[in-house]
């Protein structure tokens, strides 16, 4: 598929997502931020007690139970922010280029900022 790519002089734009897309995609993103937030609740859950078996958590274990937040926090941060493109009418667009996400990329991940290319290009600098 042709991702927003110059053809000659002519310019390859994407079609704009249809109401029935954003609408799926809505819904998905809010499911995420359902998974997540729950998923937020059972780290945080966990037994603040001072007993035996919480003392001898290994750090191996906190390690891993921090780690696993923060990525959940990032991810929901990501989702709520997608969330609030599409109230603003800002969403599906990549954040360097300007140019429409591919639907496909959109549908895998709706949290998107960047279009296929723009996110190798950001990769690649890391």
């Amino acid at each position: 598929m042709v991702n927003n790519q110059i053809i000659g002089d002519r310019d390859t734009r994407l079609p704009p997502l249809s109401p029935e897309d954003l609408a799926a995609l809505r819904d998905n993103l809010r499911e995420q931020r359902l998974f997540r937030e729950e998923q937020l609740r059972q780290i945080a859950a966990h037994p603040s007690r001072t007993d035996e078996s919480i003392q001898r958590r290994s750090a191996a274990q906190t390690e891993v139970r921090v780690k696993l937040a923060a990525s959940a926090r990032m991810v929901l941060a990501d989702v709520e922010a997608a969330l609030d493109r599409i109230a603003e009418g800002r969403y599906g667009n990549c954040h360097l280029c300007r140019r429409a996400i591919d639907r496909e990329r959109l549908v895998i991940v709706p949290q998107a900022r960047y279009c296929a290319r723009c996110q190798q290009v950001r990769e690649a600098g890391r």
